[in-house]
Formats: structure tokens, sequence, C-alpha cells
């Protein structure tokens, strides 16, 4: 039973567990591709089982018979049918490797597969409650804890089966007084060794537990961020002193698991020394007596060591099958997720869009956990929950194709919700939100998502060449195409600039580039993807005054042609739209041009001549 197979916030899940037929069924749907192959394992364990059997008979017969009679020929018949017992085990040994090997990997494939095709059909909603390294773990430990179970698990249970049946068979046919008798030590070590895998299980979890929190420290101060939050605080010699009080834990729990181990097995072989003394003590007063020949006694012998270790393993085989099947419940956790937002059936492409977008008395409220999320990949112990309110309260709004429309208001009023909806993100709880007539819910995502492109305030870029992330828009881009969207985006001279041009890697979440330079970057990737919709969610917010009037200049003859919806607090990136729409608290509460809001002289006026800027530093809108 190895660590690696549940996580900590879940070491207690085989507690109390009880096998699910739905859960075998399920582990034989996806083992069954490999059945020919399972079959072949557990035969290949069965013939290794009874090949093994073959050294002590044959030794049985070299001392009983062949040296008795003086008979060479036989014992270099006998030697040779040893020789060739071996070749057949190791043979077996392998066979059985690569089988296992086979399936195991096999089955790591499918699963890994499966789950990250999952995952990527989740809506937004499981990512935002979901810990991204819970997440990780069920592709990669749980993954491997559902492969051990086929491979490993079944392989030694069988094996321990397979072994013990057919040694115990083995004695009782040459001698059944003597298997008795060492079947006589058995209750003296098989209750102490069921308390010693409990025991050494407590020890596993505590080694979770200690192994999560190094993991948790070190995932979150070994990115970027935190770790500039580290070095700004100047809290390096706390991170240490904290790790090392979580190694240490690891370390001791470690010695204590080794220590346990040892006398585990030093009692087993104990066990086998008393049962071999055994043996040949009153084995040797039965061959003395003539009850039994000496090559019996020395087959005994031989047998009796082979027994200790299986009834040893099969004391915990439950608590290893658990846990090994534990991990299938939960890769099949997140397999049965909830997907709240997938393709209608008879849904159809949005061809050729034009652009036009309509809100139709939309109310929206964020979905709650159960039908987006996970529970155990969530926060251990904490329940998530979004508030039971409506953040859009009957939004009705149209955006002619071609349009660009600015949509203002506070933090928090709803503007960006908004924008999720239209490439449904989100779906909203009544209303309609439509592209050119359709709603979006009718419409495939694949489609919807094509036919629009999103730049928000923190745009992200994969770790990789910029290249790379600007061909994430249009795989099948030329080198003219980019470098065309990145001199509209004005970022062409700064790439050109670098030393590897556009095959400079921009490290993680594109920290190596300034703020400007990576939403300039995620600008470009947007023109090059050339949609018919554009959102802007902030999308000028980290630019300085030169780089925001190059980049608006950029935008504009961009969204030419184009529908716009531009969030922005910036008063000089809204002025120019051809509507501004003003958002407070889940409604519009003002529409119109910038010079006709200034004559209504309502919310949009006052936040302008307060400073001209919107939901910035001051709560306004």
């Amino acid at each position: 039973m190895g660590p690696h197979m549940l996580l900590p916030g879940d070491a207690d899940a085989v507690k109390g567990a009880r096998m699910k037929r739905a859960s075998l069924r399920r582990a034989w749907q996806f083992s069954s591709p490999y059945k020919w192959q399972i079959i072949g394992f557990l035969l290949a364990i069965v013939a290794s089982a009874l090949a093994a059997l073959a050294p002590p008979l044959l030794f049985r017969a070299i001392l009983d018979t062949a040296i008795p009679e003086g008979n060479r020929g036989l014992i270099t018949t006998l030697a040779v049918i040893l020789v060739t017992a071996a070749i057949a085990d190791a043979g077996l040994a392998i066979i059985q490797r690569w089988l296992s090997s086979t399936i195991g990997e096999g089955l790591i494939y499918d699963l890994r597969v499966a789950l990250f095709d999952k995952v990527q059909r989740m809506p937004i909603a499981f990512f935002t409650r979901t810990q991204t390294g819970a997440l990780i773990s069920r592709l990669n430990s749980d993954v491997v804890g559902a492969q051990t179970a086929v491979t490993s698990t079944l392989g030694s249970v069988v094996s321990n089966v397979v072994v013990l049946i057919t040694t115990l068979a083995a004695m009782f046919v040459l001698e059944w007084r003597l298997t008795l008798l060492s079947l006589v030590v058995l209750p003296l070590f098989i209750a102490p060794a069921k308390r010693m895998g409990l025991k050494l299980g407590g020890i596993a979890r505590e080694q979770m537990e200690l192994n999560a929190q190094m993991n948790t420290q070190m995932s979150e101060r070994f990115n970027v961020a935190g770790a500039m939050i580290v070095k700004l605080f100047g809290r390096r010699e706390r991170e240490v002193n904290t790790f090392a009080t979580s190694a240490s834990g690891v370390r001791d729990t470690g010695i204590k698991a080794a220590l346990y181990g040892r006398v585990f097995f030093v009692a087993l072989g104990l066990v086998g020394a008393m049962g071999a003394a055994a043996i040949y003590g009153i084995g040797a007063q039965l061959v003395v007596s003539k009850s039994i020949t000496p090559g019996t006694l020395v087959a005994l012998a031989a047998l009796v060591t082979r027994i200790y270790q299986p009834l040893t393993g099969l004391t915990n085989a439950r608590v290893e099958v658990m846990t090994a099947f534990v991990s299938f419940d939960r890769v099949f956790e997140v397999l049965d997720a909830p997907v709240s937002i997938v393709d209608r059936p008879g849904a159809i492409d949005l061809v050729e869009p034009r652009g036009e977008i309509e809100f139709d008395n939309v109310v929206f409220r964020y979905p709650p956990a159960s039908d987006s999320s996970v529970a155990s990949l969530e926060m251990p112990g904490g329940t998530s929950g979004d508030p039971d309110v409506d953040v859009l309260k009957g939004i009705s709004l149209h955006v002619a194709a071609g349009e660009t429309v600015a949509v203002v208001g506070s933090s928090g009023s709803g503007k960006s919700t908004m924008a999720t909806l239209v490439p449904r993100l989100y779906d909203v709880t009544t209303g309609a939100v439509r592209i050119d007539g359709h709603d979006v819910r009718d419409l495939t995502g694949d489609s919807l998502h094509d036919a629009i492109g999103v730049v928000t305030q923190d745009p992200h870029l994969f770790h990789e060449t910029i290249k790379a992330n600007l061909l994430y828009a249009r795989p099948d881009a030329t080198d003219e195409e980019v470098i065309a969207a990145c001199e509209a985006a004005r970022i062409h001279s700064t790439i050109a600039a670098l030393p590897d041009g556009y095959e400079t890697f921009v490290g993680e979440r594109g920290y190596r580039l300034s703020g400007g330079e990576k939403q300039r970057v995620a600008i470009a990737r947007m023109l090059l993807k050339n949609p018919a919709i554009m959102i802007l969610d902030e999308a000028t917010s980290h630019l300085d005054n030169e780089n925001e009037s190059l980049v608006q200049e950029a935008l504009e003859a961009a969204l030419h042609g184009r529908t716009a919806l531009v969030i922005a607090h910036r008063l000089s990136t809204i002025r120019d739209a051809d509507r501004i729409v003003v958002v407070d608290n889940g409604r519009i509460v003002e529409q119109g041009t910038h010079d006709a809001l200034m004559e209504l002289d309502g919310a949009y006026a006052s936040q302008v001549r307060a400073g001209g800027s919107f939901g910035a530093a001051t709560p306004t809108l």
C-alpha cells in the first residue's frame, strides 16, 4: 500500500469503505480492452506458482530415488529438469512483467486521457472552485493507484492465493502431519501482522499529510507571484522554518515506517525459521523412525517457507484492495462530475457570423457548487458556495453588428459577468443571450467560440514561445499573418528586438514580459483569430499612456466592421464608443453616447467630472 495513492485530505477515505459493485463494473469497463492480457497475466502467475513447486519435489526425487539407486543418468535428468524449471520461472517472470506493464501503462493512458478530456469540458465555474494541485493529483497519483488495483494488487492477491493453495496441497500430499504442525505457529503471527499493517497504514496517512504540507508550500511559493510575495515581505526565514518542520515530520515518519517494516519482516523471518525448525526437528524423528524419507523432509522444509508470506499478505489484502479501488472511485468522481454547459441536441453552427448581440431580460446568478464542482477537489474541510443572489437583474441590451459598446460601472456591478455570458462561459438563469438572433444555447460551442475573441485584464500566456502563444489562436497562420497581427497590436518591433525574437519563451504566465507587452501579445493573438465579435475586458488596463494610445489606434482599425463589447474604466478608452452602457447593481441605469450621457447629467456625468475613471480607486457607478 503506497502513500502516493491517496491525497492527504482523503487519507482516511479507505476507512470503513466497502467494495461497490458499480465501481467494480466500471473498473472492469476500463480494463476490458486488456482482458486477454489480464487473463494471460493471471495464467502466468498460476504457471509461475506451479513451476516454483518443481525444485523441492525434484530435490526429493534426487535424495530418495536417484542417489540411493546410484542412478547417474537419473541425477543428470533431474538436474536438467531443475535448470529448465529455473529458466521457465525466469521466462514467466519476464512475461508477467511485460503483461503487467502493458496493462498498467495502457490503463494509465486511458484514464488520463479520459480525465483530461472531461476536465477540458468542465465549465469555468468548476475551475473557480477547484484546487489545481488536487485536480492534477487525480491525473497522476489516483490514476496510478487505479492502475495498481488492476496489476499490482490483483496480481498480488491472485499470486498469494495460488501459491498458498498449491504449496499447502503439495505439503499435504507429502506429509499431512508435518503440514499441520507448520501451521500451528501462524495464529501467533497473523493477529500481530494485521495490527502491524494497520499501524503502517496510519504512518502512511501521516506521511501523506506531511507531504501535502510540503507540496502545497512548494507549489504556492515556487511560482513567480508566490516567490515575489515572499521576497517583498522578507519571509524567507519563516518559509524555510515552516518547510523544515514539515520535512522533519516526513523524515521522522519515514524512519518509523522503515523500523516497523523491518520489524515486520524480521518477525516473518522468525516465523519461517520456527516453522523450518519444527519441520526439521520433528521430521528428522520421523525419518529416523522410517515414517518419511529424507527427501520428503527436505522438500517439506523448502515448501514451508513459501506459505507464511502469502498468508501474511492475504491478512491485509482487503485494506490493500480497498485502498486501490478508492483511487478508482476518485477517478470516477471526476468523470461523473456534472457538465452544466454542453451542446444541446440539434445545436447548429454559427455560420458567417455578423456579430449582432442581444441580452433579452437576462437574470443571472452563479450556479451552486453541486452543479459545477467536485467537493473533494475544493478546500479540505470547507464548503464553497456562491451567494444565492442575482448578479444580473433583468438586463436587456441590443448591440448591432459592427457596433462598439462600452460597458462601465463600479466593481461588482455585473459588467464582466455580462461579458462571460456572450461566449457562454456561464448560462443565464433566465432570459436569453442571442448572437445573430440565435440563442447561444442553441449554437455549438466550437462555432460560438470561433466567432468571439476575448482579451481580459490579466491575459494568460502559456510557458511557451511567443510564436506558440500566438498560434494558439490559429495554428495554421503563416509567419506573415503572425507578424501582421503583432504589427497591428504595436508589439512586433518589441518582439523582433529580443535575442530569440518570436522564439522567446515568455515564462510562467508570461512573467518575462512586462504587463503592457503581455497585454499587446494577447491583443495580437485575438487579432490573429480574426473574430466577428471582440470582447475587451479591461484590455488596456496595464498600458501606459503612450502604449495605450498606440494600442487604441490598432484596436480602432481592428474593430472596424466588427462588433465590440468593451469593459473599461478609463475615459480615454470608452468616450469614442458608439454607445456607453452604465451598469449598477446588476441593472442598466443609463446608456447613450458620451455627449448624450453628459447632457443627461446622471451617474456617468458625475463620475466623469469627479475624475474620469470608472470602477477604479473610488467606488462609483
